[in-house]
């Protein structure tokens, strides 16, 4: 397992049979003599301020399902002592074979037997077994997700070992994950540009809305390439739903029925018809009963924003892209056709190229950060301690006297875009507030969550708050003793979190009264091609 430590309090996670403490150290100069103890000396520094862990991240999709090894190297920020662990090296050690996700042709649902082959002969292939994996995501994403059997899905890759801490990506979360993975995000970030990112699956096509580096808005509707899908000799072997509801609109559905032929004519017109839904909803134009009925989130608002690009990732996207000559039986080069045609005369932005497109969901697994929270934070009970995986709900908050309703709103979106529903799951909110610590901001600020969280209040759960400022004390004392939460309470501060963050919130260390924090977050790449291209369409 990989090994935490920082100086002070001297944390350790991981084998004992590892541990190399400075007792074992003066043990090992009896031994062996002063020269080697050196040697044993440095590495004790070095594993002191250095980590590496072997991830694995999981991804399955409506349309296909893969896996990516790596290794990471995390290594403590020298700056002020820092206790903060940033990863410093990403090796991948080894990318799976895209797998058509299998799906059990008398029932539908996701054939949990054949996946489980597949991950097997991925480790294989890697030459690990699921002990030498220390941490990972698993990612069930789109018409996937909305399967039957997709907790059993889910457990079958939590069962096969490491600290996942992901296990379903709703449609927002989803986008989100595809704008950093395709590393549209960084792109952005890089040439602090607007894009709009288009995640084309085979289920479905999420959209994100990016200015700055940071995402805006998402969105998703029922288009994706393998709404139709094929066996070898060309038959109808599966149709979704919502490719039945368009057949019928366009009259095909006599054309569309299993172990029929589909002519290239009748897909290029099923695909056009779906490039129209999605450039309708694009636009706002909700009007049409289609783009109403495929639709699955609220509108993607675009109003006060001039777009510099269009970025593509999921497997449509490597038919946009001109990466990938082969057919796999479904709609994906006839969409990625009519995607084109579209950018060419309605799409408001030229396309932009990213270097990663079916992989962008889950790119990497997990990284690790360490860090610590200390004197001025409010635990209303130790015992609930240690807290394992928790989301991080991400708040914004830009003005520095904060308003009760905003705050409360803040949380509230910050649980939409994670596809949470408040109540229902353990939580971290993050709040980022830098303001002036006055009593009445303070208030505010608990007023807020208070106001955002009441069903977790009243089921019980932990309410754990991370702070950027020094604040957590202060923070908590209001909440417990104006405000009355007497649910087990966290109040960390001095840290800081990101969206897409999940945190475990370790025992308090005495007589330090520090509480570790172990931030994870997905590790994603960045997009050189894009940057490229944007200096010369878009220059300084």
């Amino acid at each position: 397992m990989g090994r935490l430590f920082w100086t002070g309090a001297f944390f350790h996670e991981g084998d004992d049979d590892h541990d190399h403490g400075f007792g074992q150290l003066d043990d090992f100069v009896d031994d062996h003599g002063e020269g080697a103890a050196s040697a044993a000396g440095l590495e004790v520094t070095w594993a002191l301020d250095n980590v590496e862990l072997t991830t694995v991240g999981v991804d399955v999709g409506s349309s296909t399902s893969h896996l990516l090894f790596a290794r990471l190297h995390l290594q403590r920020l020298t700056e002020s002592l820092s206790s903060r662990f940033v990863v410093v090296e990403r090796e991948v050690l080894h990318r799976s074979p895209i797998l058509l996700t299998p799906y059990r042709p008398e029932t539908g649902l996701i054939d949990v037997e054949a996946l489980e082959r597949f991950v097997d002969d991925a480790y294989a292939a890697a030459h690990l077994t699921p002990k030498d994996v220390d941490t990972g995501a698993v990612i069930l994403t789109g018409a996937a997700l909305e399967r039957a059997n997709a907790r059993a899905v889910a457990e079958l890759f939590a069962a096969h070992g490491g600290k996942f801490v992901c296990a379903s990506a709703g449609h927002n979360l989803e986008g989100i994950l595809a704008a950093h993975g395709s590393g549209a995000v960084e792109l952005s970030r890089a040439r602090h540009a607007t894009l709009l990112h288009v995640d084309v699956g085979g289920g479905t096509t999420k959209l994100a809305l990016l200015h700055d580096g940071e995402v805006v808005a998402t969105a998703a509707i029922h288009v994706g390439g393998r709404l139709v899908a094929f066996d070898s000799d060309a038959r109808i072997m599966r149709i979704e739903p919502s490719a039945r509801l368009l057949a019928d609109a366009l009259g095909l559905d006599q054309h569309l029925e299993l172990g029929s032929r589909l002519s290239s004519e009748h897909r290029r017109r099923l695909s056009d018809a779906l490039v129209d839904i999605l450039v309708d909803y694009v636009a706002g134009r909700r009007d049409s009963p289609l783009v109403r009925a495929f639709a699955l989130t609220d509108d993607l608002d675009l109003s006060g924003y001039r777009l510099d690009g269009i970025t593509f990732s999921g497997g449509v996207a490597e038919y946009v892209y001109g990466r990938e000559p082969t057919r796999f039986g479904d709609l994906g080069p006839d969409l990625a056709v009519a995607l084109q045609r579209a950018l060419d005369d309605r799409l408001p932005a030229p396309r932009v190229e990213l270097g990663e497109g079916i992989r962008a969901t889950v790119l990497g697994a997990s990284q690790f950060s360490v860090q610590l929270s200390g004197n001025t934070v409010h635990i209303s009970n130790a015992d609930v301690l240690p807290l394992r995986n928790l989301p991080v709900v991400y708040a914004r908050l830009d003005a520095p006297e904060p308003d009760a309703a905003a705050v409360a709103q803040a949380i509230r979106n910050g649980f939409v875009r994670l596809d949470l529903r408040e109540g229902e799951h353990p939580a971290a909110v993050a709040l980022p507030w830098r303001g002036q610590p006055h009593y009445a901001n303070i208030r505010a600020l608990a007023d807020g969550i208070a106001r955002a969280l009441p069903r977790s209040l009243a089921a019980g759960f932990p309410l754990v708050v991370a702070l950027e400022s020094d604040i957590g004390a202060s923070l908590g004392g209001i909440l417990s003793e104006e405000l009355d939460v007497n649910t087990p309470m966290i109040s960390i501060d001095g840290l800081q979190l990101i969206e897409l963050d999940y945190v475990d919130v370790g025992e308090v260390i005495l007589p330090a009264n520090v509480v570790p924090v172990v931030v994870k977050s997905l590790a994603f790449a960045a997009a050189s091609n894009g940057v490229s291209q944007l200096k010369e369409e878009h220059p300084s």
